[in-house]
């Protein structure tokens, strides 16, 4: 359900089939996208996902085991991965993600051999694994940055410059996101309401959050926070928010399908996050119509004008509270960056990302050996 998953099926969708004979392999056939997968495409799988395993506790559990058995045996054997399961030669092979770097470097073809990174590297603490994911990223024929910025901290910290990339922004369906934020209504309880969305890590930073909605109830500025969005930080964030006793008022709703109609029912959006790339997100809210309040991070500010059709803080709690207080007791503030983001969602051009990748595709078979 996250955001590379969702670029990766728009490309999928959006790919000139004239030009491209496109294969998708997947790992493990596994979450709530799969049947997302355009069915024009050829898909091969290695793998089951835990919706096709056994309810059973025990044998789910040995299923998992021979799944991990199977990954790891052919993860070190690649030319038996593309022999007896793959058994295709290809043009180009692409990584959408830093998880599938190793996968495509260890490839026998003599394909030309793409890299997408869009990983704010500036906020990992763990150095060893940032060097081993940028430094693979050379090893790549061509490497496409998810924003300006995620190539830019790299070159600034590390010292490390790509001549072989290119930035292209991921392409947002902000007229699909206006259809589906119609299916069903959503009714909040205690209004102004602050939606937002994303994985329940501790970057996403909605720990802060909880911490600046339960400083704004005590200060009587009535709202409420509803976050879409499943992850391993659920039950810290169920147990924070018992400790504060803001069950009801900030909401965790989990993952959805469709989670656009959450947000076009609340007042406001916020995004706490201490590192993101080029979120969806925030194109899919200015495309809503719903006021944000971001944290300073990542390509967000290629995407908001600050003070214009948006609202940026420091991604700490007291910069996160100054902001949500402002959106709460200043009216005519909202209101502008509505009006403003009225026109300043034309700067999402999707016919120009896909124009832009298919490009670097065409140059790249072009240079194939």
């Amino acid at each position: 359900m996250g955001g590379v998953e969702r670029v990766l099926l728009d490309l999928l969708e959006n790919l000139p089939r004239d030009l491209f004979d496109i294969t998708f392999f997947l790992t493990i056939d596994q979450g709530e996208l799969r049947n997302s997968i355009p069915k024009d495409i050829e898909l091969i799988t290695l793998q089951k996902g835990r919706e096709a395993m056994s309810d059973n506790k025990f044998l789910r559990t040995l299923q998992l085991i021979k799944r991990n058995l199977i990954l790891s045996f052919y993860r070190n054997n690649p030319r038996i991965l593309y022999r007896s399961i793959i058994k295709k030669d290809f043009d180009l092979e692409i990584a959408p993600t830093y998880a599938e770097f190793e996968n495509i470097l260890s490839s026998p073809l003599k394909s030309r051999k793409i890299a997408w990174f869009h990983t704010d590297v500036g906020y990992d603490p763990d150095k060893k694994r940032v060097l081993s994911r940028i430094n693979a990223l050379k090893k790549f024929d061509w490497v496409i940055f998810g924003s300006k910025q995620t190539r830019d901290v790299i070159t600034d910290l590390y010292q490390i410059e790509y001549p072989k990339s290119s930035v292209i922004y991921n392409s947002i369906k902000i007229d699909e996101v206006k259809v589906k934020a119609l299916e069903f209504p959503v009714d909040y309880e205690t209004h102004p309401v602050f939606s937002s969305m994303g994985r329940l890590h501790s970057r996403k930073n909605y720990h802060t959050l909880m911490k600046v909605h339960k400083r704004l109830l005590d200060e009587g500025l009535l709202h409420s926070i509803a976050v879409i969005g499943g992850g391993s930080e659920m039950e810290n964030l169920q147990k924070q928010a018992k400790e504060l006793n803001v069950q009801n008022t900030f909401l965790l709703l989990d993952s959805q399908i469709n989670p656009y109609p959450y947000i076009k029912n609340s007042d406001y959006f916020v995004l706490p996050s201490e590192s993101e790339s080029y979120p969806l997100t925030i194109g899919e809210v200015m495309g809503l119509n719903i006021p944000i309040v971001s944290t300073n991070v990542g390509g967000i500010p290629e995407m908001i004008e600050h003070d214009f059709d948006g609202y940026l803080v420091g991604p700490n709690e007291n910069s996160i509270y100054e902001g949500m207080k402002l959106f709460l007791t200043n009216t005519e503030m909202t209101a502008k960056y509505k009006r403003n983001m009225e026109t300043s969602v034309e700067k999402f051009d999707n016919e120009k990302i896909y124009n832009q990748v298919t490009s670097v595709f065409q140059k790249q078979y072009q240079l194939k050996g």
